[in-house]
């Protein structure tokens, strides 16, 4: 329900010329109203649906803190609050100026700020969760796996960064330290469960790609945010301008 409902209300905020951005595109007042009046209809009858029939969903599991499904829990909570980062920063300045106080903007800082110290905990539990059983499990039983990680994963983010570009941001270390930590206890879990001959599906493969995938989206990230140099020059036909270490004529 909720995310049909916000896909409406992205709908409505680029098509009805409410949000001034450069992702607003083919704006009609007329079409907007027409969004609108259909996203109340979809989400007001899917919540009254739900408010009717939701006492029959029960969960009858129980599940310690320390399982998968817990882990996966959490990481759904943070995924759920960078949703309303983004939707806080989005409707944040209509409401401030339709409150009559006047315009502000909500831009990348913000967003790079917030999103950094969510996903801080977030790849924590994401490296974490596939060593975790279903149901129970004891910390003991991946300890010295996670220490064999945390080892890893604090000299890697800060070897790296000094190898590829011959300084240490403080920012790019954190983003590296994500990167490493998902990437290593992916490739470790999957490399025990190898030598031990245990049966892995291609499901299981397709989770381990993930991690790696988003490991290196984080890095990318990472370094892009804070090695990118631009700059705006003017130039005429002979000129050369010189950036780091290269020479555009």
């Amino acid at each position: 329900i909720c995310a049909f409902s916000l896909c409406l209300l992205g709908t409505f905020l680029v098509r009805s010329g409410v949000l001034v951005s450069v992702h607003a595109f083919a704006s009609d007042p007329a079409r907007g109203m027409f969004i609108l009046a259909f996203m109340v209809l979809v989400t007001g009858g899917s919540l009254l649906l739900f408010a009717v029939r939701g006492h029959r969903v029960r969960s009858r599991v129980n599940n310690t803190l320390w399982s998968r499904e817990s882990l996966l829990l959490g990481n759904n909570v943070l995924l759920m609050a960078a949703m309303l980062v983004v939707l806080l920063g989005t409707l944040l300045p209509l409401v401030h100026k339709q409150l009559g106080l006047g315009s502000i903007s909500v831009g990348e800082p913000f967003f790079n700020t917030m999103f950094t110290w969510l996903m801080v905990p977030f790849a924590l539990l994401l490296g974490v969760g596939p060593l975790v059983r279903w149901g129970r499990d004891r910390p003991r039983n991946i300890r010295k796996l996670l220490l064999t990680a945390l080892v890893s994963t604090l000299v890697l983010s800060v070897l790296l960064p000094w190898l590829l570009e011959d300084k240490i941001i403080a920012m790019t270390a954190v983003g590296m330290a994500m990167a490493c930590w998902i990437a290593v206890l992916a490739v470790a879990e999957a490399v025990q469960r190898v030598s031990r001959g245990t049966k892995t599906s291609l499901s299981y493969w397709g989770m381990v790609a993930a991690h790696l995938g988003l490991a290196v989206t984080i890095t990318g990230i990472a370094f892009s945010q804070n090695y990118s140099v631009e700059r705006d020059v003017r130039m005429r036909a002979g000129d050369s301008v010189t950036i780091h270490d290269y020479r555009f004529t």
